[in-house]
């Protein structure tokens, strides 16, 4: 079980979702899916940073936008310097958020179970 952030990391990972999320609106790579940040998970020492993503479509697009957002790295990092007041900025990693996923699949089982049941 992962320890909860303290209210002092809830902030910063919550800037840096929010500043993120904006940045990646502005990018123009074409291989950008339709693309969700859902959240940051910044090391204490604010040294790295794990976003996470959802992005809706094809796992090829899926793919692309994995690569694009790799490639996008550098220049969101540079924006989260000059956007968030931190002692330093975080090296960004990206991961594809599951949950969404999850949810939609766990929906989709509960509706076959209706319409069996009914």
């Amino acid at each position: 079980m992962t320890k909860q952030p303290s209210p002092r990391m809830r902030k910063v990972n919550e800037l840096l979702r929010e500043v993120i999320a904006e940045e990646v609106t502005q990018l123009k790579d074409p291989r950008l899916g339709f693309i969700t940040i859902t959240g940051v998970d910044t090391a204490p020492d604010l040294r790295t940073a794990v976003v996470y993503y959802s992005v809706l479509g094809s796992e090829d697009e899926r793919t692309a936008t994995a690569t694009a957002l790799a490639s996008a790295a550098s220049k969101l990092q540079a924006a989260l310097a000059s956007q968030a007041r931190l002692k330093y900025t975080p090296r960004l990693t990206f991961s594809v958020d599951e949950s969404i996923d999850i949810g939609m699949r766990m929906s989709k089982l509960l509706r076959e179970l209706e319409e069996s049941d009914g």
